[in-house]
């Protein structure tokens, strides 16, 4: 269990950083047959749409639940939708300024589009709301270091360089939200060329955005990844930022909340709690 954190999230301000499209459509979840797309039913009829969530996307693939659903940019496109976020009825969230989304069950929007944390990193560094990023003065995307390729790389005058890689959050377990929620070799490559840019003497941080509200604090998922859990310890003790963001998920789009704190592993899954 977590403690109570401090940050809370209503659903979201008018005007959110990352808004929403026009066209908008929202459904009823039938099945995740394949990997990157998932069946809804829009108006009566089947259709399928685009997901680019390659993880589990465990606990929010429930039948019938809404799934609210983006028009496609690209007219040509043979899905014409993507999948943003799936509405998850849950009895112990009360009604209230979160509850923004459907109107036959108390519960919340969470958001499954991994892009979501990219480019929520680059909006809230224009907006000046990154703290670990202050004095920074350019970010670059989809860096190059080496054979390897990073989410971000921050640069500034008289400052070292900052290396960030971002990944969503979706799962909330004993109210931790967790990371991943399936065993991910990629990211435990992630952690490792994060703590090799320590040891040369640069910044590293990981950005994990979490789409739901109903986590206190964040741990790594060892019940899911416990190679990706021990190697999230070894990263903190090395000198790597760990910074997991609330967002807060409204139809309208994603804002970004207050950071959560980490579990701390000396104390165990029930244990104490460190902010960055």
């Amino acid at each position: 269990m977590c403690e109570t954190s401090e940050d809370t999230v209503a659903a979201g301000p008018e005007k959110p950083l990352l808004p929403l499209p026009p066209g908008c459509v929202t459904g009823a979840f039938v099945q995740r047959r394949k990997r990157f797309s998932v069946e809804l039913l829009l108006n009566g009829a089947s259709v399928w749409v685009h997901s680019n969530n390659s993880g589990s996307m465990l606990g929010l693939t429930r039948p019938g639940a809404p799934v609210l659903a983006s028009p496609a940019t690209n007219p040509a496109r043979k899905l014409k939708y993507t999948q943003e976020c799936v509405w998850l009825t849950e009895s112990a969230v009360p009604s209230g300024p979160a509850d923004s989304g459907p109107e036959h069950g108390r519960g919340f929007w969470v958001g499954v589009n991994t892009s979501v944390p990219n480019r929520m990193l680059e909006a809230a560094f224009r907006a000046g709301r990154l703290d670990f990023a202050a004095g920074y003065a350019t970010l670059a995307r989809e860096a190059k270091r080496g054979q390897s390729r990073l989410d971000g790389l921050f640069t500034g005058p008289d400052l070292p360089p900052l290396w960030v890689e971002c990944k969503n959050v979706t799962m909330v377990e004993d109210d931790a939200a967790c990371f991943p929620d399936a065993a991910s070799e990629r990211g435990q490559k992630h952690l490792r060329e994060l703590m090799d840019i320590v040891r040369s003497g640069e910044r590293a941080a990981m950005f994990y955005l979490v789409q739901r509200p109903d986590g206190h604090c964040f741990a790594p998922a060892d019940f899911i990844d416990p190679v990706y859990a021990e190697l999230f310890y070894e990263a903190t003790a090395c000198g790597v930022e760990i910074y997991p963001y609330r967002a807060a998920i409204s139809p309208r789009g994603v804002d970004l909340g207050g950071l959560l704190p980490v579990r701390d592993v000396s104390k165990g899954r029930n244990g104490n709690f460190s902010r960055w």
